[in-house]
């Protein structure tokens, strides 16, 4: 096994996809002897997929009946009684999953992961990796557009410095191997002047590093090391700039990622059960009862719309068909997917389901969710505020002042998602609000739930996420997909001569060339 150490680990997206990789006796092909994550919630997430991955193997590769039970009700007895049972797998777990701050120039972690290197056997110059990638958010381009006039303030973040505590361990503590993850925006971010991009790879350089692209043979641009998850199997499209850094002196050449056959939305919710929305306590007269009389009353108004009356035979169909009558179910309905392997493997007969609760929305957004579904269901493509009824624009000037026909800007913030594509890509700004992730079934009218959200990030259904909803969401949306994640395991694993098999040796190939 080879030992890895996860930074800005979030709920752990990138350590499962290592740590679900198996050589051909059946062991792991690698074990996390310490990840890092500050965020008290994420941090409980993944100290849970930790304490997982032992009871499953202590159990001989069966998920324990309380461990199921919590993730249906999420009753804190159910884990209590895991913890009792399996009291070393959960002080194994706490010691491997830290919740800590890296913070640039405060070396603790670094010998902390020193610590546990020789621990596993490992010194300086060993054969172990690093993997994470420092917080997104100040290299966002959506980010950085909505604060163009805070210039000074940008560069001044402290986020765009965190890549220097990665670098801390890659100087002091010298893996073979690191992979490294980040937003397509940091290809333009500027830090007092200087392409973000550039600095990082100058600097991992004169760490002794040669950097390579995970799709393309001969990287000579920054837009080389962009990885676009839809091409690999992953169903969204999600674009991410990935350093594959090799220690100097490494003469094997690495492989790059092989693309796989496309998968669709519709493919990957197969067996999600169908639920409602609800409404918001700000909905003044209206409660949960009357969901289906407001839907009713929505669809007549829209009937009444020039624009409705060209969805008159999906908003009909959708009058009379029964209605969802939940908010929440924690079940599966049985149907098989593509990914079902993946998705329920180790729950096996078991039919549970967590994380699938619709969010409360206003009375006035699920008149707007209702068109948005209809009019992709029709047309094939989203739905911008143009193309709405005047009376659905949304209550900001820019939009009420705009004149019919003519540009409004983020004329898609009502965005549904199409079945038979990927989804655009899931990240923590689904925490704010649905708006960019309306379920494509008109009858439902609501966003996408939490697990919902996890599958189209790849996480298997027996992946349970902690702390509020708000929470999970943004903890779904700032991970990396664990099968994009297996995939690049095994390319790490290939280099460091050990064996790796993973999911999607499984399934289908577009070609066997590399992703160039």
């Amino acid at each position: 096994m080879i030992p890895v150490i996860d930074l800005f680990a979030g709920p752990g997206g990138l350590g499962e996809g290592f740590s679900s990789l198996k050589q051909y006796d059946g062991s792991p092909s690698f074990q996390i002897v310490m990840s890092v994550e500050k965020d008290d919630q994420a941090h409980k997430t993944l100290r849970l997929r930790s304490f997982f991955r032992k009871i499953y193997a202590a159990n001989g590769d069966t998920i324990p009946r309380q461990y199921l039970q919590y993730m249906q009700t999420h009753d804190r007895g159910k884990l209590d009684e895991l913890v009792t049972r399996y009291s070393a797998e959960w002080a194994a777990a706490g010691h491997e999953a830290l919740c800590a701050a890296l913070k640039d120039g405060d070396s603790t972690l670094v010998e902390e992961g020193r610590k546990r290197l020789k621990e596993f056997g490992i010194t300086e110059g060993g054969k172990w990796v690093l993997i994470g990638g420092p917080p997104c958010q100040a290299y966002s381009v959506v980010g950085r557009s909505r604060r163009t006039r805070e210039k000074a303030k940008l560069e001044a973040d402290e986020k765009q410095t965190l890549y220097k505590c990665y670098l801390a361990f890659i100087k002091e503590l010298k893996p073979a191997v690191f992979v490294m993850e980040n937003v397509k925006g940091l290809l333009s971010a500027r830090h007092h002047g200087e392409g973000v991009f550039s600095r990082i790879c100058a600097d991992m350089q004169d760490a002794g590093y040669e950097i390579r692209s995970l799709v393309k043979r001969d990287a000579d641009e920054p837009r080389d090391y962009v990885v676009e998850a839809e091409r690999f199997g992953i169903p969204q499209m999600r674009h991410r700039v990935i350093l594959l850094g090799v220690r100097d002196g490494c003469k094997r050449s690495s492989a790059t990622l092989k693309p796989l056959t496309p998968i669709n939305l519709r493919e990957t919710l197969v067996g999600i059960p169908r639920i409602r929305s609800g409404f918001s306590e700000r909905n003044e007269g209206w409660r949960d009862k009357n969901w289906n009389d407001y839907l009713n009353g929505a669809i007549c108004k829209l009937l009444e719309s020039e624009e409705g009356k060209e969805l008159e035979n999906i908003l009909v169909r959708v009058q009379q068909q029964n209605p969802p009558r939940l908010m929440r179910k924690n079940k599966v309905t049985g149907k098989m997917g593509r990914y079902d392997e993946w998705y329920r493997g180790r729950l096996g007969i078991h039919k549970v389901l967590a994380n699938h609760e619709s969010r409360t929305h206003l009375a006035a957004d699920l008149d707007r969710y209702e068109f948005c579904a209809a009019y992709a269901e029709k047309y094939g493509e989203p739905a911008r505020i143009p193309e709405f009824p005047r009376y659905l624009y949304p209550n900001h000037k820019n939009v009420q002042n705009a004149k019919p026909r003519e540009g409004i800007k983020f004329d898609d913030r009502f965005r549904v998602q199409l079945w038979d594509r990927p989804s655009t890509t899931i990240t923590s700004h689904i925490a704010k609000d649905g708006h960019y992730y309306i379920h494509p079934d008109p009858g439902q009218c609501r966003s996408l739930t939490v697990r919902e959200a996890a599958r189209l990030q790849t996480f298997p259904d027996d992946y349970f996420f902690e702390g509020n909803r708000t929470s999970q969401y943004t903890q779904v949306g700032n991970a990396v997909p664990p099968l994009l994640a297996q995939e690049i395991g095994k390319i790490v694993a290939e280099l460091l001569g050990v064996e790796a098999t993973g999911y999607c040796d499984t399934i289908t190939l577009v070609s066997d060339g590399d992703a160039s």
